[in-house]
């Protein structure tokens, strides 16, 4: 039987780009419950053109690996590389991005026709969680565009030539007030003690010209819900990111609302 041939850049838990007979739901379903390989927590992936190539990567010899088993079921996954690989990978080959919870639920995220990033104000503070390559957790007042040319360039030393991250839905006045009004307030990231996050925000309130100030060399995506993400995923690439352009580029996935998600992915809403 012929299966096909699908390509996936998995951005969390690891940074793969992986080749597979499975269709994405499929894949989804060994990767977080059939895979020998023990798996817990979120998934984060991409599907890709089966089409693409980049010289980085030999897809085609991947390719010629998928062959079902002997008992006919479908060759689940051929790992192609697991270094470096979202910054040889092209913007124009991203499809539908899959968010999926440990249970196989998950929300298909289509790119915005425009790639058009959600309008910031002022100095307002964002808290930005890098997911791949690096796993940060940052305090901002950059937009998110802006975000985009810090975080990719090549004077940043914590930075990368193409990221992806997230925007916490975070009130940074309701915040202070709640941790002033109570000391045991929950904290939004697992291990790190909220007064961590407060003193950041006091800081760059104190220091206008100050834009970026980390949080956390660890972001546990695992174990913060997806409920408190805020606007959507953002791929951003700096000029010179091996894609043939001199300017920064984004591809933007925009995230549906509850009620959407509850319509269309009840399985999903049910555990985020």
């Amino acid at each position: 039987m012929d299966y096909g041939w699908h390509l996936y850049l998995v951005a969390h838990p690891n940074h793969s780009l992986v080749a597979s007979q499975l269709d994405p739901e499929r894949f989804i379903t060994h990767y977080v419950r059939e895979s020998a390989r023990y798996f817990e927590g979120k998934l984060v992936f991409v599907e890709l053109d089966p089409d693409f190539r980049d010289p980085y990567f030999d897809v085609d010899s991947a390719y010629a690996q998928l062959k079902p088993h002997e008992d006919g079921s479908p060759k689940a996954t051929k790992f192609i590389s697991s270094y470096r690989v979202l910054e040889h990978v092209a913007f124009d080959a991203m499809r539908t991005l899959y968010l999926c919870d440990a249970s196989g639920g998950f929300v298909a995220l289509e790119p915005s026709p425009d790639d058009a990033l959600p309008a910031s104000s002022g100095d307002e503070l964002r808290v930005i969680l890098e997911v791949d390559p690096v796993k940060f957790i940052v305090l901002t007042r950059l937009g998110l565009l802006d975000y985009a040319r810090f975080a990719t360039d090549p004077a940043n030393s914590k930075g990368a030539p193409k990221m992806l991250y997230t925007e916490l839905d975070i009130s940074m006045d309701d915040f202070i007030r709640e941790t002033e009004e109570s000391p045991y307030v929950t904290s939004f990231f697992p291990g790190i003690h909220p007064e961590r996050l407060r003193a950041a925000i006091r800081e760059l309130r104190r220091s206008p010209s100050k834009e970026v100030k980390g949080i956390s060399l660890h972001c546990p995506l695992d174990r913060i819900s997806y409920k408190l993400l805020r606007g959507g995923f953002v791929f951003a690439a700096g000029g010179g990111a091996g894609d043939g352009t001199s300017e920064e580029r984004i591809k933007y996935y925009p995230l549906l609302t509850l009620d959407e998600v509850e319509k269309r992915h009840y399985k999903f809403w049910k555990n985020m």
